[in-house]
């Protein structure tokens, strides 16, 4: 299976359909959820968490199985119970109303695979093994949410805040690139990893100079130590 990867951007009440109401249908529910996607489950049964969101009106649970017409205005479904028999005519209302389809361990119900993801704050790493070896994805998730930890989340939020100031105060496109190389190749996200968020507030400053800087709002730069509180440190 040859895959082209992408992200898919603008979730935000779009209908997704979900069927099946196990633990992996929760987990697909939750992650469309968080992106602001308008969840229908369709599952006779759904895990307590699945039911509690249904409850809360997070999403809308229809108690059984699938019917013709329920991809009607959605814009992708996924199916998170394997059984090829039952996903087959989901499979073809999905492609009869191009609505993206992903069925979990059923490679030929599928448009599109999801990948093992790694999140940590806006950066996101996706993971395919284009279908051959699942588990080695699972491992490669695993050992890469060790390497890169929250200090990433913090630097790209720190990066995201000096977009525009740095493109209004260095206008030159080339000093522009080498400051944003600067910042990345640096040791400010080691300074971070190691909570030394000061050290790595005064590198970011030092590179890009104290009028872009000042763009991060005091919930983004580090708290400043009153000066009598350091007065007896070494």
């Amino acid at each position: 299976m040859n895959v082209y990867p992408i992200f898919l951007n603008d979730l935000e009440g779009r209908r997704c359909v979900v069927f099946g109401g196990g633990h992996e249908g929760e987990r697909k529910a939750r992650e469309l959820l968080d992106l602001g996607a308008a969840v229908v489950l369709i599952s006779p049964e759904a895990t307590a968490p699945l039911q509690d969101l249904a409850a809360a009106g997070r999403l809308t649970w229809l108690r059984r199985t699938y019917r013709p017409g329920d991809l009607q205005d959605a814009f992708l479904t996924i199916v998170s119970e394997t059984n090829p028999e039952a996903t087959a005519p989901i499979w073809e209302e999905a492609r009869a109303r191009n609505v993206l389809i992903n069925a979990m361990d059923d490679v030929p119900h599928c448009t599109f695979v999801a990948g093992s993801v790694v999140r940590q704050g806006p950066l996101v790493l996706s993971i395919s093994t284009s279908g051959c070896a699942p588990a080695l994805s699972v491992r490669l998730r695993q050992r890469f949410e060790h390497e890169f930890g929250p200090a990433y989340a913090r630097f790209l939020h720190w990066m995201r805040a000096l977009r525009e100031p740095m493109a209004t105060h260095i206008p030159d496109f080339e000093t522009r690139r080498a400051r944003w190389y600067a910042l990345v190749d640096g040791d400010i996200l080691d300074l971070l990893a190691a909570g030394r968020e000061q050290e790595a507030y005064d590198r970011l400053v030092a590179i890009v100079g104290p009028e872009v800087a000042a763009a991060l709002s005091p919930s983004e730069a580090p708290a400043e130590v009153p000066a009598e509180a350091t007065a007896d440190l070494p």
